[in-house]
């Protein structure tokens, strides 16, 4: 390897995928063995259904190792043609023909730069996508023991930043759960159903292999070669995991705007537990503080900071990821049989979705696995603002009594002047002369008492475990 290729791809300035199963999935190499893995299970299958040799296949999937390209050259050559398949070919072509110069005329026979670079990209996606998904299995689980371990534990919920009525950290982290439940069964369709083989030929038409086919498969011209190019793409896809497609979609990118659209989901749904915990770990609040690891967090100027590193890092993820999406989109408007630059600009930021959104997954696996919460400061916090947080649950309270209208404005009363004076708002309501003789102290302050006001929350989390665990139907709320 030159100084260029080692000095580049490290991931200096995207830390988030820096070390992660995701980026070893997508480097340049882990890129350009896909390709060449197409280009080998492409011959394979050829083999099989009769239109190359098997003693050329063999050698094909021989030579067709990343080690025996030189990275950096590849891509300098990829400029006189536009995309890195030409020299690729080029390249493969050589060695195959320095082993067997009869096995050189069956590479990438009847193919096209676009068929190998598409299935390549699908396959990285599809070895992506499976570290993936078994990184949102962890972070599912993990979140899953928070929402049961913590059904019960009274917090402020907050809108618009303010302490808004009581909730639980239980429904808070089902929550976050539904999220990660919901981007997890996209992302499983997308791998499932979405990430098909690319067989199209020099224009979407499947002359070239079909012409290979009538040359070389006996009897294929019998019903015109309609067989084979059913066998063809089908065997392909399963050669290499990924799916059928109907028909080549060289210039129909649903494929790509599906996988962008999905991993937006997924780091929109980790970004949103992220930012939950970087504002909970404030030293206001301290609510939740992340797992701890030697040298993670640290400041390079304050030695007492404890920075919220893992939430930061998943942040950055998707605030990026939505913007490369748009790119995708933007190029998903084809022209002709194949543009000038709409299908060029896709691989970059189709990669870095991977990397980012697999970065992303990978950390939130670890902060959710490791999260501390302090249930003491929840409480505390609850308590800030002195019964002030459930004036909703008094005013429908006192409504019974005094009417809606009235209650209303009492409780707007005598919440502004509790929170000028630092009065506990159930002393002030005790001493309203419209509920002299009415409504005690002691009854008023059991009222106040914010653990008792988080509604159907229990009943709710239960619900989301109920989801998570495969069940369609609600759970007791014992």
């Amino acid at each position: 390897m030159t100084s260029t290729q080692s000095a580049a791809d490290t991931g200096l300035f995207s830390p988030v995928r820096a070390g992660t199963p995701a980026e070893a999935a997508t480097t340049d190499a882990a890129c350009l063995q896909a390709m060449l893995d197409t280009e080998a299970a492409l011959a394979r299958v050829q083999a099989r259904l009769g239109a190359v040799p098997e003693s050329a296949a063999r050698v094909i999937g021989e030579t067709a190792r990343a080690e025996n390209f030189d990275l950096y050259d590849l891509a300098v050559q990829a400029r006189g043609a536009a995309n890195p398949v030409v020299p690729l070919v080029r390249r493969l072509t050589a060695l195959v023909a320095a082993e067997d110069a009869e096995a050189a005329h069956s590479v990438h026979q009847g193919s096209t730069s676009q068929d190998i670079l598409d299935t390549g990209l699908m396959l990285v996606a599809a070895r992506t996508l499976d570290l993936v998904l078994a990184d949102l299995d962890r972070t599912a689980d993990a979140l899953a023991r928070l929402a049961a371990r913590h059904r019960d534990t009274p917090m402020a919920a907050r809108t618009l930043g303010q302490h808004a009525v009581p909730t639980t950290f239980g429904l808070k982290a089902a929550g976050w759960l539904q999220g990660v439940l919901d981007a997890r069964d996209r992302l499983r369709r997308v791998r499932g159903e979405g990430l098909p083989v690319q067989l199209g030929g020099a224009a979407g038409t499947m002359a070239g292999y079909l012409e290979y086919a009538l040359l070389h498969v006996p009897h294929a011209a019998d019903d015109g070669g309609r067989r084979y190019i059913r066998e063809l793409p089908a065997a392909l896809a399963a050669e290499l995991g990924l799916t059928e497609p109907l028909v080549p979609w060289h210039t129909v990118r649903t494929p790509v705007a599906d996988l962008g659209a999905a991993l937006a989901l997924l780091t929109g749904a980790l970004g949103g537990i992220a930012a939950d915990v970087q504002l909970l770990s404030r030293t206001e609040s301290g609510e939740l503080a992340e797992p701890a690891a030697e040298g993670r967090g640290t400041s390079s100027a304050m030695p007492h900071k404890r920075n919220p590193a893992l939430s930061a890092l998943i942040r950055s993820a998707a605030y990026q990821v939505p913007s490369l999406v748009g790119t995708l989109m933007q190029a998903s408007v084809h022209d002709d049989e194949r543009p000038a630059g709409a299908w060029h600009a896709e691989w970059p930021p189709l990669r870095d979705c991977l990397r980012l959104a697999g970065g992303a997954a990978h950390t939130a696996a670890e902060l959710t696995e490791g999260l501390t919460v302090h249930q003491d400061r929840m409480r505390a916090d609850l308590d800030l603002t002195g019964g002030l947080v459930v004036s909703e649950r008094l005013a429908a309270q006192l409504s019974v009594r005094l009417g809606r209208a009235e209650a209303k404005t009492l409780l707007a009363r005598v919440s502004a002047e509790a929170a000028t004076t630092g009065r506990h708002l159930a002393d002030v309501l005790a001493e309203a002369p419209a509920l002299a003789g009415r409504r005690s102290a002691e009854d008023l302050r059991k009222l106040c008492d914010p653990a008792h006001y988080t509604g159907a929350a229990g009943h709710l989390v239960d619900r989301v475990l109920a989801r998570h665990r495969g069940l369609d139907r609600d759970l007791p709320t014992g």
